[in-house]
C-alpha cells in the first residue's frame, strides 16, 4: 500500500516535471513506468513504495539534458528532502542507485533488484511505440534533419539499440517484453515494413506538430 501523501507529494511536484520534456518522456511516459513498476514489484514481493517512488524520479534528470540525465535523476533523489519524510538514508541510496541504473544504455548490471525492475518497466516493448517515440525523439532534436534524414536516424537507432545484438537489456526476458521485442526485431529486419510504418507515424505526428 502506497501512503496517500506520498502520492500526493509525487502527483503534486515530481510528475509535473515531465510535462516539459519531448513527447518521448512526458507524463503519460512516467505514469506508464510507475504502473508497471509496481506489477513486477508485486511478482518480486518487493516496497511497492519504493518502486513507486523510483520509477517516478527515473527521468525528472531529463531537465538538464539527455547524456547524463540517469545520473542526475539520482542526485535529484539525494537531494529531495522531502523523501525523508517516507524513507531512510539507505531507503533513498537505493532509490537513487535504481533511478541511475535503469538507463538501457548503461555497460553494467543495475545494482539491485529495483533497479531491474525500473530498468524493465522503462523498456515497455510495443513495437509501433517504439518506433513512434523513435520519430518523435527525432522531430524533437533533429529539426534540421530532412525527411530520408529522419529515417535514417530512425533505422540507426532502432539497429543500435533492438536489433539482434544491440545494446537493449531485458531483465525479465520471459516477460512480455521479450516476446514483443522479438516482434519489433523481426520489423526492424524486413525494410519494407519498417518503412511503411515509419511513413505512417512521420506523417502523423508531423501533423500534430
Amino acid at each position: 500500500m502506497i501512503r496517500q501523501d506520498l502520492i500526493s507529494y509525487i502527483e503534486g511536484e515530481i510528475l509535473p516535471r515531465y510535462d516539459g520534456f519531448d513527447a518521448a518522456h512526458r507524463r503519460n511516459h512516467a505514469e506508464k513506468v510507475i504502473g508497471e513498476s509496481i506489477r513486477l514489484c508485486r511478482q518480486a514481493g518487493l516496497d511497492e513504495e519504493m518502486a513507486y517512488t523510483i520509477a517516478a524520479y527515473h527521468d525528472i534528470g531529463l531537465s538538464e539534458g539527455r547524456e547524463y540525465h540517469h545520473t542526475s535523476s539520482a542526485r535529484m533523489v539525494r537531494q529531495d528532502d522531502m523523501l525523508r519524510s517516507w524513507f531512510s538514508e539507505e531507503q533513498i541510496e537505493i532509490i537513487a542507485d535504481a533511478a541511475e541504473d535503469h538507463r538501457a544504455s548503461s555497460k553494467s548490471e543495475p545494482r539491485t533488484m529495483y533497479g531491474r525492475i525500473v530498468a524493465e518497466a522503462d523498456r515497455s516493448i510495443e513495437p509501433e511505440e517504439i518506433i513512434r517515440r523513435t520519430v518523435q525523439y527525432g522531430l524533437t532534436n533533429y529539426s534540421h534533419l530532412d525527411y530520408e534524414g529522419h529515417w535514417r536516424r530512425t533505422v540507426e537507432h532502432l539497429e543500435e539499440k533492438y536489433a539482434e545484438g544491440g545494446y537493449l537489456k531485458l531483465w525479465f526476458p520471459e516477460s512480455e517484453n521479450g516476446q514483443q521485442l522479438n516482434i519489433l526485431r523481426e520489423i526492424i529486419a524486413d525494410r519494407e515494413a519498417l518503412r511503411l510504418l515509419f511513413e505512417q507515424i512521420f506523417s502523423e505526428e508531423c501533423i500534430r506538430e
